[in-house]
């Protein structure tokens, strides 16, 4: 009788499994060599592997010869390979593997990329399991954001919004789950790197026009985010001052360490004359006493110069993931 009544009743067979064990955020990257344990990160190593992939089709896209000086219609071509990755038969599948591609790999993809994109099974070494639905079906949504952050196909232009566009993707990634909170060090430092190295590659070999850019008086003719995170990643730092950063010898020596130091050395590789004159409101920036402020200043900035300019947000694509709705009283 009492087994009978076990097995009719509801709540016990509905009882929902056990739920994930929570815990406080701690830091784990005490020494460099805890440097391994983000760069083991599965999901990170197919984001880079993904950027890797966008980077050799620039190479076997040269740029074809044409009146015009600027937007070398050659990024045409590019885009249509990224174009058409995302979104391929979504719909025929659940898997981690489909979450940046789509439900297949891209007929442009070679065998070898096939692997990597067959790879998507999980997090670490310790391999993966089948993504729940929701993951799939978020699949279309996010891969907008891919193809937005790569510049405009019609102007050949790129800018800030563009920008966005890749924080908003990878912004999707981590609200779906396959980025999490011990992947953020790598989010920035390695996969959102990789990125602006594909970018400049782009706006060098195609000729970019910037979008929207404010000439000497903005910060930068096509990023801006990285000047964020690069000033926070110099936050107390034991010698480098921000007056540092428009002495070329510190640069040179520093560039490859510190992200904001890399886009300094961009800056002057690509523009001639007195740094003053070329890139005003970083010279100002210069005369700022700590990295503190400076990144206090330029988040204030981006929120002002970017997410509240019409001419930037107007492009912004708004979905599920990052709905567009009114902040509650």
């Amino acid at each position: 009788m009492a087994e009978s009544e076990r097995q009719a009743d509801p709540s016990e067979e509905a009882a929902p499994p056990p739920c994930e064990k929570f815990m406080i955020p701690k830091k784990e990257i005490n020494m460099v060599p805890d440097m391994g344990k983000w760069k083991r990160s599965q999901p990170i190593k197919n984001l880079v592997a993904l950027l890797d992939t966008l980077d050799r089709w620039i190479d076997e896209t040269p740029p074809v010869d044409q009146p015009s000086r600027f937007g070398n219609k050659a990024f045409r071509t590019w885009y249509t390979k990224l174009d058409q990755g995302p979104d391929l038969g979504v719909r025929q599948t659940s898997t981690p593997s489909q979450l940046i591609w789509g439900g297949g790999a891209p007929r442009c993809l070679d065998q070898t990329d096939r692997v990597w994109v067959s790879s998507f099974e999980g997090r670490g070494e310790a391999g993966g399991h089948p993504d729940p639905p929701e993951q799939a079906a978020a699949v279309p949504e996010v891969a907008v954001y891919l193809k937005e952050s790569v510049g405009n196909s019609t102007r050949i232009d790129y800018g800030t919004g563009h920008e966005a566009a890749f924080a908003a993707f990878l912004c999707c990634l981590c609200k779906i789950g396959v980025l999490r909170v011990d992947d953020q060090l790598a989010i920035v430092f390695k996969v959102f790197s990789r990125y602006l190295e594909v970018m400049r590659k782009l706006q060098k070999t195609y000729r970019m026009e910037p979008a929207g850019s404010q000439g000497v008086w903005g910060l930068d003719d096509f990023q801006f985010l990285p000047f964020i995170w690069g000033s926070s990643q110099l936050i107390d730092h034991p010698s480098l001052e921000p007056r540092h950063f428009v002495d070329e010898k510190v640069v040179n020596e520093n560039s490859k360490d510190y992200m904001f130091l890399e886009c300094i050395q961009f800056i002057t590789e690509m523009k001639t004359g007195p740094f003053a004159e070329h890139s005003n409101q970083l010279w100002n920036i210069s005369a700022v006493p700590s990295w503190s402020k400076v990144n206090q200043g330029l988040i204030r900035m981006y929120k002002a110069e970017c997410l509240e300019k019409f001419p930037v947000i107007q492009h912004f694509k708004f979905g599920s993931l990052l709905p567009i709705q009114p902040v509650g009283s």
